[in-house]
């Protein structure tokens, strides 16, 4: 049976609204002043709190933000009671937080709506809360162990054959399996640093940290991102389906974490498109002044609720695809331009691809950006075009 939480200082309307709440089918507790309430609700947590606003002591305003203060209680629905002559107050009741309010007087009628409203509300989060444990379980049971295991396996597999036939192996398969072994080892040392750094990611957002540290020299575009994006290319064997420019921009953020981001997020748009579909990453200056990198793919494209979904050990489709990655790259990408005080965006259509928007502020001075631009176009036989 569910509970219900009454906080009002009229016993009258106590009797009432606890009669009525059981003949719905609801187990009512009640409180006569705020402080009582919210010792009840810390000590047996209900499914919904209804309040009044106007209490002596400590009102139904105090009442709410203490109990969105404390973790057990910060989710339950609550439910304001107020006059005629408190309407005018209630917007100030729904941004601390309450869901709903009642006028006094009120019907039997319009208490079960209000009270079933806010229970029907909190079943479907919850439902959606239970469907997304079970999506997380789920990638959890399969796609991490099974991530593990595959490239161990395969270094395991092919030395446990170069053990046994080292003598009469040709130098070629020697060199062919041991690039095998090479690849595996690569693929499990890529997870395990994935991790880490989530990890790291982790400890600086409780923190409250900036993953920026220090002062770090401007790094060129055209310095910084060819070597990256062929190296990912290379990885997926589909360095002819790689498209790149790279017009000038000035990325001031540590080189190790931008790495880190374009790899990810190239990574992922290989990943999720077929060989021949072109991946395409250009870089430049927005017109407002923000250094941008972009990876476009023809792929599989995410829904806006995919998108929305984004996070560590979440795959999507998993049984219709089959998948590498424990699904932390892009959340990885995403949490790193963040906290190096960028923006990360995401737009995608299903069936047709997507497209990765990455930006960080510029604030190289004029004299410095001259510089820069010398450099450049003396390297370029004082031709600056793209």
């Amino acid at each position: 049976m569910k509970k219900v939480l009454v906080i009002d200082d009229t016993k009258e309307i106590l009797e009432v609204i606890s009669e009525s709440l059981e003949s719905f089918g609801y187990e009512a507790i009640v409180a006569a002043d705020g402080p009582e309430g919210i010792r009840i609700a810390q000590e047996a947590p209900a499914d919904l709190i209804i309040c009044d606003v106007n209490m002596p002591g400590l009102d139904g305003y105090a009442v709410l933000l203490a109990l969105r203060q404390i973790e057990k209680t910060a989710t339950i629905p609550f439910i304001f009671l107020t006059s005629v002559a408190d309407k005018i107050h209630v917007r100030r009741g729904m941004e601390l937080g309450a869901d709903d309010y009642l006028t006094k007087p009120f019907t039997q009628k319009e208490l079960k709506a209000a009270v079933l409203a806010r229970m029907d509300k909190q079943d479907e989060l919850q439902r959606q809360t239970d469907r997304r444990l079970d999506e997380l379980r789920g990638s959890l049971t399969l796609a991490l162990p099974h991530e593990l295991r595959t490239p161990l396996n395969g270094i395991m597999g092919l030395a446990s054959i170069l053990i046994e036939d080292y003598a009469t192996c040709p130098p070629d398969e020697i060199l062919s399996t041991a690039s095998d072994i090479q690849a595996c080892a690569e693929r499990l040392h890529h997870l395990i640093e994935n991790f880490l750094v989530f990890s790291q990611i982790q400890m600086l957002t409780m923190e409250n940290k900036s993953l920026a540290s220090g002062d770090h020299p401007a790094l060129l575009s055209r310095d910084a991102m060819p070597a990256i994006a062929v190296s990912v290319a290379r990885r997926h064997k589909r360095l002819s389906d790689l498209d790149t420019r790279f017009e000038l921009a000035l990325f001031e953020v540590p080189g190790e974490s931008l790495r880190k981001i374009v790899e990810e997020t190239l990574d992922n748009a290989f990943k999720f498109s077929a060989p021949g579909a072109p991946v395409r990453l250009l870089t430049r200056t927005t017109l407002s002044g923000a250094a941008e990198i972009v990876v476009e793919d023809r792929g599989r494209g995410m829904t806006a609720e995919q998108v929305s979904r984004i996070g560590p050990h979440v795959q999507f489709e998993r049984s219709q695809y089959e998948q590498q990655g424990a699904g932390l790259g892009l959340m990885i990408a995403k949490r790193m331009t963040e906290l190096l005080g960028g923006e990360y965006e995401i737009r995608s259509v299903p069936g047709q691809g997507t497209v990765v928007s990455i930006r960080f502020p510029q604030s190289i001075d004029s004299s410095s950006t001259c510089q820069i631009l010398a450099r450049e176009q003396a390297a370029r036989g004082g031709n600056l075009a793209p």
